[in-house]
């Protein structure tokens, strides 16, 4: 299912045949990964970036205490460790929390691809930033937003982002995650986010149950959320020097 990574980039630009097929043919491995599994560990060195072609992936930090906090979710599409290309390692872990399929691309299969290609280059340098993006509005959320807004802006985060990938649908999508994880998510606990869902789906802005999360009414999500999809760059880019997209 690597088309959902080509759904992903062409959403905000082109990618050609050739480029298509490099890419391809830049995966070394694809391998299954069971839920609550360790991918990425903090500080080891890695060789090659990883490449979420189903389920969903999580960046996270441990506490001593065992609290751990959730930084960022990856959905099919994304690469979950890109940084590790130029940084040669993480500072935090990355684990499956559903199970997953990923593609292993080999760093130096990442080198020649933008080396050759460098549209993808831009395209990868992008995904970073975008990451970057994610990183900020979730800091919002930890220490300004109310645990509604919080829940809020992730139901409608997700919602966006697998929209671009052919994962939801107006009404809404499949989220096979737990109130905890959702807790770890947002810095609440899984009574906050219990009492949270409830009254996402008492004022008819979302429910979430079996695994499914159903948009009631966007807008009066939105606002619980004062969510600005902006910061997620869904537009396409303009080429190179301000040009039109090639």
């Amino acid at each position: 299912m690597i088309e959902r990574h080509f759904a992903k980039l062409r959403a905000r630009g082109t990618v050609s045949s050739e480029e298509e097929q490099a890419v391809r043919a830049s995966v070394a491995e694809i391998r299954t990964v069971p839920a609550d599994t360790l991918v990425v560990r903090a500080f080891e060195v890695q060789d090659h970036s990883t490449l979420l072609l189903d389920g969903v992936l999580c960046r996270y930090k441990d506490l001593r205490n065992g609290q751990r906090q959730i930084t960022e979710l990856h959905v099919a599409g994304d690469f979950a460790d890109l940084h590790s290309f130029t940084l040669t390692y993480l500072d935090h872990d990355v684990m499956s929390l559903t199970p997953c399929r990923v593609a292993i691309v080999p760093h130096r299969a990442l080198l020649a691809l933008t080396e050759r290609f460098p549209s993808l280059a831009r395209s990868y340098w992008f995904s970073t930033n975008l990451d970057a993006s994610i990183h900020r509005e979730w800091e919002v959320s930890l220490g300004r937003r109310s645990a509604a807004a919080r829940v809020a802006m992730l139901l409608s985060e997700l919602h966006q982002r697998l929209l671009i990938v052919g994962l939801a649908d107006a009404r809404g999508y499949d989220l096979r995650l737990t109130q905890t994880d959702i807790a770890e998510c947002t810095g609440l606990t899984n009574v906050s986010v219990n009492r949270v869902l409830r009254d996402l789906r008492e004022a008819r802005a979302a429910s979430v149950t079996a695994g499914r999360v159903s948009i009631l009414d966007r807008d009066a999500l939105w606002r619980t959320a004062e969510f600005d999809p902006r910061y997620l760059y869904l537009g396409r880019r303009p080429a190179a020097g301000g040009g039109a997209v090639r």
